[in-house]
């Protein structure tokens, strides 16, 4: 029986070979941050880290990650309390918030790797769409938690 690694914790999966991770780590995992937006890769809303690198689950089968560690916007903190997160409170990013998840896991790969980015850096790193528009917002969170 396949599993996942996801948040550090193994989930087996029963589940057709051609179900999304998406689904699995909604219904199989019980995490529900992920998000749905389009199914088709565009929006971004449904954006994790696999092996640390962002990937857009709605794209992925079990068979893609199998022995890769999945983070989801859960397994930054069980509390709510990552940098990130944290600042994006403090910005008052969120004003929908739905794409959130997707964009402060893209956020998360970003500062893992660039202190501090520049804006071009997270206008490049940020490309997931944002109907309500935060993205001044989110790029203010970043450079809070970046120290900055």
């Amino acid at each position: 029986m396949p599993a996942l690694q996801i948040n550090g914790k193994t989930y087996q999966v029963q589940a057709d070979p051609s179900t999304p991770l998406l689904w699995l780590i909604r219904d199989i995992a019980g995490l529900k941050g992920t998000k749905y937006g389009c199914g088709v890769g565009a929006c971004g809303a449904c954006t994790i880290l696999v092996g640390g690198k962002p990937a857009l689950s709605c794209q992925l089968m079990e068979s893609d990650v199998s022995g890769q560690a999945i983070t989801t916007i859960e397994g930054l903190s069980p509390t709510g309390t990552h940098k990130l997160q944290l600042a994006w409170i403090a910005q008052q990013v969120p004003q929908c918030g739905f794409c959130q998840p997707g964009q402060i896991m893209c956020a998360t790969q970003l500062l893992g790797g660039t202190q501090p980015p520049t804006d071009y850096q997270i206008n490049a790193a940020m490309n997931h769409v944002c109907v309500c528009g935060t993205f001044t917002r989110m790029r203010a969170a970043i450079h809070a938690a970046a120290g900055g």
